[in-house]
């Protein structure tokens, strides 16, 4: 069974990369697509927050014993079952994980409009999930 510790962990962690990512936005959509340092850094950092995200979506579905995911986007949805997240929130979030998906998987088919509206726009999605974990 998962701890506090192990979520105010993931949520640290979380924080972490959104302030890294704080860096980027300055930057275009085309530099940071053909600047291979840039694009190299956001990329990750976006991976990591995503990834941390869903780590700690399991952390709480652990620490609360909830029925196991089968699938990164189930958490998301079991916390919404469970009223911890709204629906929006869940699908935003689940929105993340096929973003993740991408960065992990299939490198070479990213689009890099998502990417850079993810950077402008969709890091207050996580922010927005912590806020919903930190006030369970």
């Amino acid at each position: 069974m998962t701890n506090l510790s192990v979520i105010e962990n993931k949520i640290s962690s979380i924080r972490k990369y959104l302030k890294i990512l704080e860096r980027y936005p300055e930057y275009s959509r085309k530099e940071i697509e053909e600047n291979i340092d840039i694009r190299g850094a956001v990329e990750r950092y976006l991976y990591l927050a995503a990834q941390a995200a869903i780590d700690l979506a399991e952390a709480v579905i652990a620490y609360r014993d909830l029925r196991k995911p089968a699938t990164m986007s189930e958490a998301f949805y079991i916390l919404n079952e469970e009223d911890i997240i709204s629906g929006e929130c869940a699908d935003k979030m689940v929105r993340m994980v096929g973003f993740r998906n991408v960065i992990a998987h299939d490198y070479e088919k990213v689009n890099y409009d998502i990417v850079y509206d993810i950077l402008h726009h969709r890091l207050k999605d996580i922010e927005e999930f912590i806020e919903k974990i930190e006030s369970m």
